[in-house]
């Protein structure tokens, strides 16, 4: 098993869409270096990238789901997907926290390859299934002595159930279930083969090994179920090679600007051609998301000129930008207010509603 470079390297069908896609990727990264709302911008796109990543493998997972379920305010029972798709969104905030080039080396692999505690998603889901604690109204959100006590049975609970599952694991490392992992699948020899693919692409463009480590590792497909951490790979390594200083490429939302049946064939020099292309895509979206972003934040800016320092508003401008959207229960998490007065700063910028429901809403800027 193993993954070969085609040779020679076709550089004539190469040299025009590499250029085109370092050049984007560049001017990108050197937007986002002097930009204010660096932060909010790689905050806010780690979600759309999460859910491109659950897209990719044929998964639907909504953006408005998972950024309740990640600030702890599901308005259901957590799916399966959904569940994926806030691992994913927490490896793409451990790589993109980590030094560059963390998560391609042997120790970054081996710790975003172990498996998500179970015991800990189905808790997750389990305090999730109850019912909203929040009133969209502002009104009520009292607990009686009984729902007090409840909730410290619930904790107990909760801490008992951990320390027996740290009890019963006396191994260092986890049997994976053969209902869901093929014990003949070969990781070892799988992951060494990409590792051997990656040192070849040392010398080449760093756009182009990104793409190369990217398809190397959906071919080989080392961690079983876990395709999803090809774009974060090979994201890291365009940072490691220095080409994005200044944030993670979410190239699984560029890869799905391409159209699934350039990068779905047996040709390696097609699929290349197509991670390419995707992130040119990806780099001239960014920069558009950039420029819109920009111009609301400085629309909103322009309503809270002359308020007393003391106003919440100007954080509120903040949490919109970094979140693709809040609803009043959020915002009154993050800015220490009530949800009634943070319905009250929502009407006050004048932000777009965007789930067109009388209850349970959200706002945001598009």
């Amino acid at each position: 098993m193993g993954y070969r470079l085609l040779e020679p390297l076709p550089w004539a069908a190469l040299a025009t869409p590499l250029t085109a896609a370092e050049d984007a990727l560049a001017r990108f990264d050197e937007r986002l270096a002097t930009s204010p709302i660096r932060h909010g911008w790689c905050a806010r796109t780690a979600f759309a990238d999460a859910c491109a990543s659950l897209a990719l493998q044929g998964d639907l997972v909504l953006l408005e789901d998972l950024v309740l379920h990640d600030a702890g305010r599901d308005r259901h029972a957590p799916s399966q997907e959904l569940t994926r798709a806030h691992t994913v969104l927490r490896t793409r905030r451990r790589i993109a926290a980590a030094e560059p080039g963390w998560a391609t080396s042997p120790t970054g692999l081996a710790a975003l390859a172990e498996d998500p505690d179970e015991a800990e998603n189905q808790a997750e889901a389990s305090a999730s299934a109850a019912p909203p604690n929040d009133d969209v109204d502002g009104e009520g959100g009292l607990e009686d002595d009984d729902d007090a006590f409840a909730a410290e049975l619930a904790g107990i609970d909760a801490v008992i159930a951990r320390s027996s599952r740290l009890l019963a694991d006396t191994s260092p490392v986890r049997e994976k279930s053969p209902l869901l992992y093929d014990p003949a699948w070969g990781e070892t020899d799988r992951l060494a083969a990409w590792h051997h693919a990656v040192a070849e692409t040392r010398t080449l463009p760093p756009v182009l090994a990104a793409a190369i480590a990217y398809d190397a590792w959906i071919t080989l497909e080392p961690h079983q179920h876990r395709a999803w951490l090809g774009p974060l790979l090979a994201a890291d390594l365009l940072r490691a090679r220095d080409k994005a200083r200044h944030h993670l490429p979410a190239l699984a939302s560029a890869l799905r600007r391409v159209p699934r049946d350039r990068w779905l064939v047996r040709d390696p020099l097609t699929r290349w051609l197509a991670a390419l292309s995707a992130v040119t895509a990806g780099a001239e979206q960014g920069m558009r998301d950039h420029d819109r972003w920009m111009l609301a934040r400085e629309g909103l800016l322009l309503k809270v000129r002359g308020r007393r320092g003391s106003s919440s508003l100007p954080r509120l401008i903040e949490l919109v930008l970094a979140r693709p959207l809040v609803s009043a229960t959020i915002i009154a998490d993050e800015l220490g207010v009530t949800p009634r007065a943070a319905q009250t700063l929502v009407a006050e910028l004048g932000l777009r509603e965007l789930t067109g429901r009388g209850r349970y809403r959200a706002w945001g800027i598009l």
